[in-house]
């Protein structure tokens, strides 16, 4: 499957069909916590990578024959907004599903008006804010040059009281680079303009593309939660990955080069399949040249070079 994956856990989402549509690593920012790696095509125009048609044929095909998931995300390899046929994409979807359609966006492009009215189109958006002030968006995000902070959180703040559906915030809070009360106080009187249902905090989980990013403890993320009024995600995802792809191992490999996966969601993954191979594919895994295998946090979890 070229650009339709899953459904993967999501720990907002529920079971969650992903779309990918730019080619991996598109992006115009390279944030340090990225749990894809550095963003190898850093770009802030919009192209049309793909048709329309392709992407909703496998759509079709996917939808045939997996009726368990909550909802669609264009998300996956990239920044999803710039796909310059995002909105025509969005009201296709909608043609073959009842189920919402969420777009996952880094937020940086929300300044253009067609970006915005591609996204008006969309049940539910859910844009990222993980700085206050142009120092920290460089620091954390390493943004493209076209981009800057004020234009930025302005065009969030003007999204927001334009659209009619619904806004899911989130905020990745890393240890000793955002997450100090002076950090949390300036959160706080950004959030007051932007127009939001739901504030999710966020913090590292698989290995970030900058091991700066560290993850805050349990009682930390539950303190910035507070004081934010906010919602903690929890660590781990207690739902199980799916794909349609009949073969175990590419199976894996399709699934991870958009959204990674530790060992044990590789276990349930595979128990889910009744594979009695598992030690096979360990080991195709651990000598494949395209996979890397990172131990973070003490647990090792596998991503597409």
């Amino acid at each position: 499957m070229k650009y339709v994956y899953g459904p993967v856990p999501s720990r907002r989402l529920g079971s969650s069909l992903g779309i990918s549509v730019t080619p991996k690593k598109a992006c115009n920012y390279s944030c340090i916590y990225c749990q894809l790696g550095k963003t190898n095509l850093m770009m802030n125009d919009r192209q049309s990578f793909f048709k329309v048609s392709d992407i909703i044929e496998e759509l079709k095909t996917v939808l045939s024959k997996q009726s368990h998931l909550d909802v669609v995300t264009i998300a996956g390899d990239g920044e999803p907004t710039l796909f310059k046929d995002l909105e025509e994409l969005i009201v296709e979807i909608k043609k073959q599903t009842t189920r919402p359609v969420a777009v996952i966006t880094n937020g940086g492009l929300l300044y253009d008006l067609e970006v915005q009215k591609a996204l008006f189109k969309a049940d539910i958006v859910l844009p990222t804010l993980d700085a206050y002030d142009e120092v920290s968006y460089r620091r954390i995000n390493r943004h493209h040059k076209e981009l800057s902070f004020e234009k930025v959180y302005q065009g969030l703040v003007d999204f927001s009281n334009k659209y009619q559906g619904q806004i899911w915030l989130e905020m990745m809070i890393m240890e000793d680079i955002n997450d100090s009360k002076e950090d949390l106080d300036k959160f706080k009187s950004m959030l007051k303009k932007i127009r939001y249902d739901r504030l999710y905090i966020n913090t590292p989980v698989r290995p970030p593309q900058d091991l700066k990013a560290k993850a805050l403890s349990y009682e930390k993320m539950i303190k910035v939660a507070e004081t934010l009024n906010g919602i903690s995600l929890d660590v781990l995802a207690n739902e199980q990955f799916y794909s349609i792809i009949e073969d175990d191992y590419e199976a894996i490999i399709n699934t991870t080069q958009r959204h990674p996966m530790n060992k044990f969601e590789v276990e349930s993954f595979l128990n889910s399949r009744k594979v009695k191979n598992k030690e096979e594919i360990y080991q195709k895994l651990a000598s494949d040249a395209k996979v890397k295998i990172v131990n973070y946090k003490g647990i090792d979890t596998y991503n597409i070079k």
